[in-house]
């Protein structure tokens, strides 16, 4: 059989996952049919207004709060960058306390408004598996005034869960803004606002089967934030730019749909990640796997990252994977020709050798297809 009669399989999905059918047919009518600018006073306009609130209202429902805290944006690296830029220029924070295995989105930005000198940037500890240290997260935060903590609740590479009560009661201790990037968890894990001691956190509609190019941050009533994007007083004036009613509409129904089967979405995926550990360790003794990926009752269900100790190069690995018609990502601690390799791995383990691959799974995922992996893998590796 040549690779070009192979079924592709798709094992990337922290990165995005396929936009579901159901949402493609909750969002089409809106493309067929005109659709206003909500911002109009017009009839049209106002019922292009209608469309956009009742998603507000969606999501805020899933959510457990109000309407009025839900904020639509293009995704989660808007939503991270308005919240990081927010505090610094108009929330007078002048620590901003966040971690070596942040996304790009939270870390770059980070470093950003370090560089400029407006605030500091303090990096918390983490141990081998990736935890974050929470002792010298309490010590960050009793040697700094006016912080704002960001910590993501799920690593999307390494699948690490943060303990975000634990984080927000010490926040609240000491009086620091409490950020994370939700991106991975939201429409995985269930969110009560009102009962988690956060401040802001984020959502991207592309990561449970929603459209990309759509987002929302949350802001908790009465923090406040200034918007990133100028221009319009849509989103209540916090945030220009004419509305995207077809992904609004998207990333509401996939989050409903997302909340409906959660728990049948859940076990479904932790089999998929138990049989595939199962059949790594058989074919592939000495496997490792990165951070806390590897425990699949304690980590991010999605993700699991795996060390090959015996293969020197990740990219030719990941190269013949795609030959094969296999979708998966990779990361190595060390930085090999041009690649500059995962600075997630390299907290880790800076020293760490072989090829380190991310497999993400999703509801769509069978075991069939993992046989056909570890059959792959098993010919490549050996």
């Amino acid at each position: 059989m040549t690779s070009t009669t192979k079924t592709p399989i798709y094992l990337d999905n922290a990165a995005t996952t396929p936009v579901d059918p159901a949402v493609w047919a909750e969002m089409q009518p809106l493309f067929e049919q005109f659709t206003a600018n909500p911002s109009s006073i017009h009839a049209h306009g106002r019922q292009a207004k209608v469309v956009v609130e009742k998603a507000r209202k969606a999501v805020a429902a899933l959510l457990n709060t109000s309407p009025a805290e839900i904020f639509f944006t293009s995704g989660g690296t808007e939503a991270d960058n308005t919240v990081i830029q927010s505090a610094v220029l108009y929330g007078g924070v002048k620590t901003i306390i966040t971690s070596p295995l942040e996304h790009h989105a939270v870390l770059h930005t980070a470093e950003a408004w370090g560089k400029l000198g407006v605030a500091e940037v303090k990096l918390v500890q983490i141990n081998s598996q990736g935890d974050i240290d929470l002792a010298h997260l309490e010590e960050l935060l009793a040697g700094s005034s006016k912080a704002l903590v960001s910590l993501m609740q799920g690593n999307n590479e390494i699948g690490n869960l943060l303990d975000l009560h634990a984080v927000g009661t010490l926040c609240q201790k000491y009086g620091a803004l409490f950020h994370s990037d939700t991106v991975q968890t939201m429409g995985h894990f269930s969110h009560d606002l009102q009962a988690l001691p956060v401040d802001f956190i984020v959502g991207a509609a592309h990561k449970f089967h929603g459209p990309k190019g759509i987002g929302f941050l949350y802001a908790r009533a009465g923090v406040g934030f200034h918007p990133l994007m100028h221009g319009g007083a849509q989103e209540r004036n916090q945030r220009g730019g004419t509305e995207n009613v077809y992904g609004m509409v998207g990333l509401a129904k996939a989050l409903t749909m997302a909340y409906e089967s959660m728990d049948a979405h859940m076990s479904h995926i932790k089999s998929i990640k138990s049989y595939f550990i199962e059949g790594l360790k058989v074919r592939f003794p000495g496997v490792e796997f990165n951070g806390r990926s590897g425990e699949v009752d304690n980590s991010l269900y999605t993700v699991l990252n795996v060390r090959f100790p015996s293969v020197p190069d990740g990219d030719m690995l990941l190269f013949q994977l795609d030959i094969e018609k296999i979708s998966a990502s990779g990361g190595s601690a060390c930085s090999s020709g041009t690649s500059v390799g995962s600075h997630v791995l390299s907290a880790l383990n800076p020293t760490a050798t072989g090829a380190a691959v991310r497999f993400s799974f999703s509801k769509n995922n069978t075991k069939e297809e993992i046989d056909r992996v570890l059959e792959v893998l098993e010919s490549l590796v050996k």
